[in-house]
């Protein structure tokens, strides 16, 4: 089973050395801001939506609805993917997060991602 990484220095260092090959840049700054992707950066920041030669990711210390990572932790499930296991938030958790954001996007998902937890619960899954 997939164990969380707490974000101690030795995680953030590995974080910022496994995406510093992809060019990681604030999404949606102008072209040229100054911006230093190192640990002390991410060490001060909570919450980075980012760029980067891989397509966009982003990497949230806070989440509306969910809190932070040891809030969201107990409400996890572990999922494979491609051979490796991974920790998503569950479905309900998701769902509370959606609506939380309240954004246009996310409040477009929650018709079927309430219809998919329906189906899941008729099954006798949670």
């Amino acid at each position: 089973m997939a164990e969380p990484l707490p974000d101690t220095d030795e995680n953030i260092e590995r974080l910022v050395a496994t995406l510093a090959p992809d060019s990681p840049y604030l999404r949606g700054a102008p072209p040229g801001l100054p911006f230093d992707w190192s640990a002390p950066t991410v060490q001060r920041g909570l919450n980075f939506t980012l760029s980067t030669s891989l397509g966009a990711i982003d990497l949230l210390g806070d989440v509306a609805g969910g809190g932070t990572y040891d809030q969201i932790l107990p409400h996890t499930e572990v999922v494979s993917l491609f051979g490796c296991e991974l920790r998503c938030a569950s479905l309900p958790m998701l769902i509370l997060m959606k609506r939380a954001a309240g954004r246009p996007k996310d409040l477009d998902m929650l018709a079927g991602l309430e219809a998919l937890q329906e189906e899941r619960e008729a099954r006798g899954q949670s």
